[in-house]
């Protein structure tokens, strides 16, 4: 098990996909709440063959990061917004990703068309 540090340790089991159920528990919120902060923040749960939502351990990660910020720091919806891509951004900075730089964006963007258009040819 991982621990993840908000205003007090959260356990989050040491698996890849969690069903939308077990996220509300791991961060103790209703359902609805994860829903509306799919909507207002990007956290983009997979839907599984059944079509139920299939969050990811990273998205897990992402919705504590906002609890965190709108229950304890006491961010508006905005305000939370922006810092979740401030401190993505310094995640990529730590890894050495210049991904906010326009010229590797646009590559970037080059290269999933590119990929698009060879996943088709082999469908």
């Amino acid at each position: 098990m991982t621990k993840k540090k908000t205003g007090e340790d959260v356990e989050i089991p040491d698996r890849l996909y969690f069903k939308i159920g077990e996220v509300a528990r791991i961060v103790q919120v209703k359902p609805h709440v994860l829903r509306y902060w799919e909507s207002e923040f990007n956290v983009c749960p997979r839907k599984s063959k059944t079509n139920q939502r299939v969050y990811t351990r990273r998205d897990v990660e992402t919705i504590l990061d906002i609890k965190r910020l709108l229950y304890e720091e006491k961010f508006t919806i905005e305000g939370a917004r922006r810092k979740l891509e401030e401190m993505e951004s310094e995640r990529d900075r730590q890894l050495g990703l210049p991904f906010n730089d326009s010229k590797y964006l646009s590559l970037l963007k080059t290269l999933k068309r590119e990929l698009m258009s060879i996943r088709k040819l082999l469908h």
